[in-house]
């Protein structure tokens, strides 16, 4: 048997999607300090010359899990001797914070989070200064800065600053409001007093939603709503972890359910007879409402990854719209979304993370509900009629333990036995192939490591 700090048990996960670990084993609190410097030090060298001499400025937020005020005394104190102002929000959404970065015009920002891992672990996120996820270029910077050991520290005279900030959730709803408006009048929704139920998992999410669905008009029955940090089930929102909530949809009469994760950027979503509807149509779903809205969508793109169903091909396809495809990992499809703007409005991942740039350039379930209700306003129809008339697709998620170093035999074997077969291969994020069946349809396989957990990912 392997000791539990052995680091193929507890592995330290370092990527694209940040630092990632199980508290006291990978995640120690040298760890912690150390990354957080590491950040702190590469916002610092890729800042505007127009703030030089000015003290970083970086806004600072956590998911409310158990271990996170502890974690967040640790990061708070690194960027003060780093010389930082910290605007301390306290328990936030990631994307809450994002909007926060653009609020005050930081130099970026960080989130103390682990999303959707369970309870013993924790991890922090960086946000860049366009209120975003790093492009893989900075975070592979923080990594090799981090990894190396290179620190920067402010002399006694120099040390930084926090303050507490308590505005962030209305300004993230406000914008939310402001954006859904195109899709359909706020009055209008407010009309439908739809009867929603919510469950937070007693995490970060809790008073966004609560804000948007009063601004909204909804009857709302919130569960799970106190951002204690004790999770009242696997926090990840697939079917398995939700019987609870499918069940008071039901008992409860309400015409639509929705489930964050911890730091609130995936949103699952339950139907008005408790069906478990999920995360991919959170996407599609939300690609339809923003298409809809606008007045030529032909042209138009939408940006995805390769794990994500071929439905939002479909709602794509309705519009004159096309999808572009990017490795798995946020600032993967944020980063191209941001180089044209114009032309890609909403983009996201089929576990229910939607990136809707009109709010905030991060996955974000509180656009996503948002988006979600306007739709069923603008066009009169429920959810089941609307999720009817996207084309269904059969698509199995599964994971698999793995030790470090198998995974490219795993890749290896996945190519030699379904490349030969394989109308398209693609090797850019572990292994996708494309495949014709011998029935005439159409099948795809995609196989990778996580960025955020010791698995190996098979879609």
């Amino acid at each position: 048997a392997q000791p539990a700090t052995d680091p193929s048990v507890a592995p330290l996960m370092l990527s694209v999607s940040g630092c990632r670990g199980i508290l006291g084993e990978s995640l120690t609190p040298e760890v912690i300090c150390r990354y957080a410097n590491a950040i702190a030090g590469h916002l610092a060298s890729v800042r505007s010359e127009s703030r030089a001499g000015q003290p970083l400025t970086l806004v600072l937020a956590r998911d409310g899990r158990h271990s996170g005020a502890m974690v967040r005394d640790l990061v708070a104190g690194t960027l003060v001797a780093s010389g930082c102002r910290v605007i301390d929000l306290g328990v936030a959404t990631t994307p809450t914070a994002g909007v926060a970065v653009d609020h005050f015009g930081a130099d970026g920002g960080l989130i103390i989070t682990a999303s959707h891992n369970p309870q013993q672990w924790n991890g922090i996120k960086t946000i860049s200064s366009q209120g975003c996820a790093p492009p893989v270029s900075d975070a592979e910077a923080i990594i090799a800065r981090f990894r190396s050991g290179e620190t920067a520290y402010a002399d006694h005279a120099g040390l930084g600053t926090i303050e507490a900030d308590d505005t962030a959730a209305h300004v993230h709803v406000a914008r939310v409001l402001d954006a859904v408006s195109a899709v359909a009048k706020i009055d209008a929704i407010r009309a439908q007093r739809f009867r929603v139920v919510i469950d937070s998992v007693n995490a970060s999410g809790t008073r966004a939603a609560k804000l948007l669905m009063d601004a909204l008009g909804c009857d709302l029955i919130h569960l799970h709503d106190q951002p204690t940090g004790i999770f009242s089930h696997t926090p990840e929102p697939t079917r398995e972890n939700l019987k609870d909530l499918c069940a008071e949809v039901i008992r409860n009469d309400a015409v639509i359910a929705f489930a964050q994760d911890p730091d609130a950027d995936r949103l699952a979503i339950i139907g008005a007879g408790g069906e478990y509807i999920g995360e991919e149509y959170t996407l599609a779903l939300g690609a339809w409402a923003v298409l809809e809205s606008l007045d030529n969508a032909s042209g138009t793109r939408i940006a995805t990854n390769l794990s994500t169903s071929r439905m939002v091909e479909d709602v794509a396809a309705r519009f004159g719209a096309t999808v572009d495809r990017y490795p798995v990992g946020e600032a993967n499809l944020v980063e191209a979304m941001l180089a044209d703007r114009k032309h890609t409005p909403i983009g996201g991942e089929g576990n229910g993370g939607v990136v809707w740039p009109a709010i905030v350039p991060i996955r974000d379930s509180i656009g996503a509900m948002a988006l979600t209700l306007a739709l069923m306003t603008r066009t009169g129809r429920s959810l089941s009629d609307l999720v009817d008339d996207i084309p269904a697709y059969a698509i199995v998620k599964r994971k698999q333990p793995i030790r470090e170093g198998l995974a490219a035999q795993a890749l290896d074997a996945v190519r030699s036995t379904l490349g030969p077969r394989a109308e398209k291969l693609d090797d850019s994020d572990g292994v996708r192939v494309d495949l014709k069946l011998p029935s005439g349809g159409d099948a795809w396989v995609h196989v990778r490591p996580s960025n955020t957990e010791p698995i190996l990912r098979l879609i």
